[in-house]
């Protein structure tokens, strides 16, 4: 029983990030029509924001210390970061300690500014092109983007702790009853978990009970019409372009301390929530959200060292495995609209 809970854990906290970037690819797919392939590098920028926030935040002057020497006796020098100097050392230190949480108060403007210029600069050009035409073109975005991340970032992977405060485990073992330490649980991946319901409930709550996202669903339905009523709709699917943006790199910041950002995080995720996409259904995203953790959790457990000896290498395939049999039984998949992408 332990291991179970321990892989639904693990399922849910995978399926936490297929489902955030899923749901911004079913948003700009439902409003807008476009296949966006780019989606993965919106979800990469987001986390090297965090890593830019951190390496703003810890800027440093060289400073000597006389209170200090080497072997040889002599002063040493010491980097103290600028924060430390104006604000103090102790609350310097915690703006540093707690840099990837407020990495999402710089990323916001930052994700809805490229989700604003992607959209008005390249994608608004595709709208009424193949879905081959927008897939290439948005492909080849994602790789130009994942290689000036490459260029300015380099190739290796960059730890970007959490704040010190989540940096242990909690003991599910000793809170549900089991012995003590049999299931232990980083906070981070909690923290992550109860971050990614928060968004997929304020996009729904957004969609469902304000007037913007009541028109936008409208627009979604039957676009013509909402035009024919006076209203810009064009300018509302571009707002909801950046706010897809804006939810896939909030999705990335806080994946940072749980995978070290790398210039292919990207292009790792893409695949995978683009699956998630096919299987809860094209333009659903109550299906993009549930086939997220679905899949997640599945993932997770075909992990298990007791399943990989069964069957060696099922933890790679499958979830697309699942996808073909899900789209075999239903052709548009879980929760999928009749007459989306079948012309």
């Amino acid at each position: 029983m332990d291991a179970i809970l321990l892989q639904i854990l693990n399922g849910l906290d995978k399926g936490s990030a297929y489902a955030l970037i899923a749901l911004g690819l079913t948003l700009i797919f439902g409003t807008l029509g476009v296949v966006n392939f780019a989606h993965g590098a919106l979800f990469m920028i987001g986390a090297f924001c965090a890593v830019t926030l951190q390496r703003i935040f810890t800027i440093s002057r060289t400073t000597v210390d006389e209170s200090r020497t080497d072997f040889l006796g002599n002063p040493m020098e010491v980097d103290t970061p600028y924060l430390e100097i104006w604000f103090g050392p102790e609350f310097g230190a915690a703006l540093i300690d707690w840099s990837v949480p407020l990495a999402i108060l710089f990323a916001i403007p930052v994700m809805l500014l490229i989700g604003w210029i992607m959209e008005r600069g390249l994608i608004k050009h595709f709208y009424k092109r193949p879905h081959a035409d927008q897939i290439l073109v948005t492909f080849g975005l994602a790789i130009v983007l994942q290689e000036i991340i490459k260029y300015f970032y380099g190739a290796n992977p960059i730890p970007t702790p959490a704040p010190s405060a989540f940096a242990g485990s909690f003991d599910f073992g000793a809170a549900l009853g089991f012995d003590p330490m049999t299931i232990i649980y980083p906070y981070w991946r909690l923290i992550y978990f109860a971050f990614a319901g928060l968004m997929i409930a304020g996009v729904f709550c957004f969609l469902q009970f304000t007037t913007f996202g009541m028109v936008v669903r409208a627009g979604m339905a039957d676009r013509e019409t909402v035009g024919l009523l006076g209203i810009n709709i064009d300018k509302r699917f571009t707002i909801m372009f950046g706010i897809a943006a804006a939810v896939a790199g909030l999705a990335g910041v806080m994946y940072t301390p749980i995978n070290s950002p790398n210039y292919h995080m990207g292009m790792d995720f893409l695949v995978l929530s683009f699956v998630v996409v096919v299987v809860g259904g094209m333009g659903s995203l109550p299906g993009a959200v549930l086939a997220g953790f679905l899949l997640g959790i599945l993932e997770s457990f075909a992990s298990m060292n007791e399943i990989k000896s069964i069957i060696p290498g099922i933890d790679q395939i499958i979830i697309y495995l699942i996808a073909i049999v899900i789209l075999l039984t239903r052709p548009r998949g879980l929760m999928g609209r009749k007459g989306v992408m079948e012309d």
